[in-house]
Parts: structure tokens; sequence; C-alpha cells
């Protein structure tokens, strides 16, 4: 008797996983950890943190001058360019991204390599089509509060003004918090939340 045996090829995914929280040792990198050891078994895995990045985070001259780029930000925008799955785990600082994370966008998503203007139009070619992306929230503000009273601007600016501005699209949010005062039985279980969203990938 024969049998007849299908083999299914998993097709393993670059993902890149940014801790965007600049302290050296904090919950991001703790989730972060999470992700990767819920995706490492089959796919492709870069992790960067943002405390371990050297660079200048004012655009000093906006667009409109030439601002070389450090190593670190070079390295940055060649795992950007590698990934087909971005992870954005970040914390919310009086509402908004920690100021180095958002100078590190500030410096490397720049024309030329995130988006293009055509002319005089005023719509952008989007240069990082393709990838998908998952932003991971913590926070000491319950969620709840945080999306619908204060109107869920890191998620916001993210999504629409950032990643589908260059091309990204698939973007989900998944909220943590309040991380303040929660006890461990609390960050196990949002630690196998993230370990079930990076399952998915």
């Amino acid at each position: 008797m024969l049998s007849l045996f299908i083999r299914v090829k998993v097709m393993s995914k670059k993902v890149l996983v940014i801790n965007g929280n600049p302290k050296s040792t904090s919950y991001c990198r703790e989730l972060a950890d999470n992700y990767i050891a819920a995706s490492a078994s089959k796919n492709d895995i870069r992790l960067i943190s943002l405390n371990d990045l050297r660079f200048e985070a004012d655009l000093t001259d906006g667009y409109k001058g030439s601002q070389d780029l450090e190593p670190d930000l070079v390295y940055f925008q060649q795992s950007i360019l590698w990934s087909e799955h971005v992870v954005f785990v970040v914390p919310v600082w009086w509402g908004g991204m920690p100021a180095k994370l958002k100078g590190l966008i500030d410096r490397t998503f720049l024309p030329g390599f995130a988006f293009k203007y055509k002319g005089k139009g005023t719509i952008p070619e989007k240069l990082l089509q393709g990838r998908t992306a998952d932003i991971i929230l913590t926070m000491d503000t319950p969620p709840f509060y945080y999306r619908w009273f204060q109107g869920n601007p890191v998620y916001k600016q993210f999504k629409r003004t950032i990643l589908e501005f260059c091309g990204f699209k698939q973007i989900s949010a998944t909220y943590i918090g309040p991380v303040m005062n929660s006890t461990q039985v609390q960050r196990d279980k949002w630690g196998r939340l993230v370990s079930n969203l990076a399952a998915k990938v």
C-alpha cells in the first residue's frame, strides 16, 4: 500500500524587531525578546535596540540640507530594506513616542529612501512597499483611556503618517498596560500575548 505525503514548505520571513525604548533595560526589551523567542524557529530575525544606536537625533537642516548618516543609521536603513515584516515595540511617553525614536525616524526615513516626490506633485511614491508591521505599545495609562479619550496618537502617527505614507500595509496594534505597578502574573500574560502575535507571522 502506497502512502502519499504532501510536503508543505513553510516560507520564512525576514523580521526586524525594533526595541524603541532608549533605556538600557526595559519591559519593552523583555517583550521584544518574547517576540523573538516565539518567531525565531521559523523566521529570520534581526533585533535593533534604540539604546545601542549612536547618532545625532536632530535633522538639523530638514530635507534641504545634507547630513551624513552615522554608521548605526546606515545599518538601520539596511535592516529596513532587508526586512519583510517590522515590529516596533514602543513605550508611550507623554502620550507620544520617545524623542530618540522620533529622531531615528527623522534621520532615516528620508526622501529617496522611504518616499520620493515626482516633479511638483504632492503625493509621493512609496518606496518601502511590500512590508507589513506590528506596533506594540506599552503604557502606564489604561489602554482603553489612551485609545478612546487621549486619541491613540502614537498608533495614528506610526500607521497613517509614517508607515502607510512609505508603503507599509497590514499594520496591527497591540496595547499593553498599565505597566506601572503591574504584577509578574500580568506581565507573564502580556508576554504570552506578544508570543502569540509573533506566532502568526
